[in-house]
């Protein structure tokens, strides 16, 4: 017989339980991850992020399914795109918030979000799904949000009717290159030009540039790269939710998965690029410098990644959300997909109106996206 539990934290699941659900090496949804930005504050109900994650238990307490599940009182960092919906709900006489997301606080990265346990059957995601249904009409939740959700999990939604929404991000594409020259090689002359100026001008700079992973970093180094990470936040008027010890805990857990390009001046280290990695692909997050020095943010954030991907077989390498910057550096538009599950029939309608009509501009901005990369045109 199967069980629904809701778990007040991902820690709650052992780790040998974890080991049984087909996550697909992702490095964001995972114990260490959740369990920290958790347990140190970034995901907690003190910044609306109170976990409700959904387990469907078999009869020895084993997960057969596992969901990501948070409720939520505002929609700051789950990059949900629902700005206006919040007005909407209201000038209906309707409250909008509580909410649930099913997401990666503070991360929107396309990854695993119905998990199932190793050798479960594709019905078990169906069932999971029409939990997370019944847990959002028990909690009275205005909407269940799935968001950044992979083909597999996108198909199940949208089969339990669930709406589709489509957003765009710009990512990196290994076609097998042998190294960044290889890969530059694709580009106009004039964009390989101005990419090379740009390289030049961190190198005239005399700074020394370092790979650095998780189990690599000491105390002293990561002082500084949080205030890096901070200031950047604190800079545009955003909190910065992660803590010190949120990094400095999951960095030792997870070792290698952690990836920071850095920039030394002298013995100071005075720039960094945060990242993570899975087996097939790397994740731009986190970037902050206490100098000022042109192209600097490209080299690290950008660059030394495409290298890094390069270098470790790596056959993507997402740098985050929005950037139309990031074409010139060889970064493609690609769809992300978003679902939606409105309790409301009356909002539900309007919403539905709302993404069909978002849908074509959404799909011509892609087009129009991909009119300007700086890739060579085939003879």
């Amino acid at each position: 017989m199967t069980r629904i539990a809701l778990l007040n934290t991902a820690n709650d699941l052992s780790p040998a339980q974890w080991a049984q659900l087909a996550r697909g090496n992702d490095p964001f949804l995972s114990r260490e991850f959740l369990g920290l930005a958790e347990s140190t504050g970034a995901a907690s109900a003190d910044l609306a992020w109170q976990p409700v994650h959904v387990v469907l238990q078999a009869a020895d307490e084993s997960p057969r399914a596992f969901l990501p599940l948070y409720l939520r009182q505002h929609s700051f960092g789950d990059f949900s795109r629902d700005w206006q919906w919040d007005q909407a709900w209201q000038s209906a006489g309707l409250a909008y918030y509580p909410k649930l997301v099913s997401a990666i606080p503070f991360t929107p990265s396309p990854g695993p979000r119905c998990v199932l346990a190793q050798g479960e059957p594709e019905s078990t995601r169906d069932e999971l799904i029409a939990a997370a249904i019944h847990v959002a009409q028990e909690l009275k939740a205005s909407s269940w949000q799935c968001l950044f959700v992979q083909e597999s999990d996108r198909a199940a939604l949208e089969n339990a009717g669930m709406l589709l929404r489509g957003g765009v991000q710009f990512h990196w594409k290994n076609r097998n290159y042998a190294d960044f020259d290889d890969f530059l090689a694709t580009f106009t002359a004039m964009k390989r030009k101005k990419l090379n100026r740009e390289r030049r001008y961190v190198s005239d700079a005399g700074l020394r540039l370092a790979t650095l992973h998780g189990d690599e970093i000491d105390a002293a180094s990561w002082q500084a790269i949080y205030r890096q990470y901070a200031d950047t936040f604190r800079r545009y008027g955003n909190h910065p939710a992660f803590s010190l010890e949120f990094f400095q805990q999951l960095a030792a857990q997870i070792g290698r998965a952690m990836v920071v390009f850095v920039a030394y001046q002298g013995d100071d280290l005075v720039a960094s690029a945060i990242c993570y990695r899975s087996g097939t692909t790397l994740f731009g997050r986190h970037w902050g410098a206490d100098i000022e020095c042109p192209g600097l943010h490209f080299e690290l954030c950008y660059y030394r990644g495409i290298t890094y991907a390069i270098e470790h077989g790596l056959r993507t390498f997402e740098p985050g959300a929005q950037g139309e910057h990031k074409l010139a550096r060889g970064f493609e538009p690609v769809m992300t997909w978003g679902s939606y599950w409105i309790a409301n029939p009356r909002m539900r309608h309007s919403v539905a109106q709302f993404i069909a009509r978002e849908a074509a501009a959404t799909e011509q901005y892609q087009l129009e996206m991909s009119t300007h990369l700086p890739f060579r045109l085939e003879s």
